[in-house]
């Protein structure tokens, strides 16, 4: 039989007995295949904003070290620490409140009060649990304390959800909307910041770090993925304020530190971006008749179910 026969006979069956051999493939086979058929290539002053978030978290983490070596070092009145870390939860809170401006009444006078319920009880659980958490590690030797601290942190940046987050996707209060990941990395937080405070010398120095710990690996994610649905400049502002607080904090202990982190927030910021664009001009994917079918599940419908 000839090529032409075979390919008015050909079909993408094995399972059927043909005329012509199992690996006759016809001209008109790859008259299907696309390129990158779903490819959306980036442009670069966009992949810089969506890299604010990582900015953000980063210089989270530089600010808490810079507040643990300060208190360490009796720089910093732990006093001090305490009421700036008030103030701060309740500069966050007006904001929340102000995000939240549109949702129902009822509801937010409830979140309301089982805020209030819920700081006053960490409160005192933290003043009672200070003297416990500074003894914790008084038999492990600090260069044990340093690099598991280190290796918590680098866990905590790699596992940390970067997503935005808006009012409109708020899932009732006894779902869960977290993810697993998002939970492992402010556990992987706050355990760093427990070790690192049980280093320091008096109870009101633990008190006041882990406080601020919990504020900012605990709380301030919730407000930044709030806060990446805002417009650019708030994205801009916040980011430009909480990478020069961190070198303003890390300037007078270490000038080797403020280089180690300019360099982190250009490569993270500008540097990472670049490479992306240039990298994607080399992404080849094929697609043909002969791909399985993907299924499209929409996320929003499962959660709300």
């Amino acid at each position: 039989m000839s090529a032409e026969s075979w390919e008015a006979e050909w079909e993408r069956v094995l399972w059927k007995k043909k005329s012509y051999p199992d690996n006759f493939v016809p001209r008109s086979f790859l008259s299907s295949l696309s390129k990158n058929p779903n490819f959306k290539p980036y442009t670069y002053w966009h992949l810089v904003l969506l890299s604010f978030a990582t900015s953000q978290h980063l210089a989270s983490i530089f600010v808490f070290l810079a507040i643990f070596v300060r208190l360490r070092e009796r720089l910093l009145d732990p006093r001090v620490l305490v009421w700036a870390s008030v103030v701060v939860f309740l500069a966050g809170y007006v904001v929340w409140e102000v995000l939240d401006r549109d949702n129902d009444r009822a509801a937010l006078y409830t979140n309301r009060a089982k805020t209030v319920k819920a700081s006053i009880l960490v409160f005192l659980a933290l003043m009672s649990l200070s003297p416990v958490l500074k003894t914790l590690t008084a038999a492990t030797s600090s260069d044990s304390i340093w690099a598991l601290s280190a290796c918590l942190f680098i866990l905590n940046a790699l596992l940390a959800d970067y997503t935005p987050t808006s009012a409109a996707l708020t899932i009732p209060d006894d779902a869960v909307n977290d993810r697993l990941t998002s939970v492992l990395s402010m556990n992987a937080a706050m355990s760093s910041s427990v070790v690192l405070a049980s280093r320091l010398s008096d109870d009101l120095s633990v008190f006041a770090l882990i406080l601020f710990s919990v504020q900012l690996f605990a709380l301030f994610p919730m407000l930044r993925r709030r806060l990446q649905g805002c417009t650019t400049p708030l994205q801009l502002v916040l980011t430009i304020a909480i990478c020069a607080l961190s070198i303003y904090l890390t300037v007078a202990l270490s000038s080797t530190a403020v280089y180690l982190y300019c360099a982190c927030f250009a490569s993270v910021t500008f540097i990472a971006p670049g490479v992306l664009v240039w990298a994607q001009r080399y992404k080849n994917e094929i697609r043909g008749t002969w791909d399985p079918a993907v299924p499209k599940v929409n996320r929003r419908l499962s959660i709300a179910r």
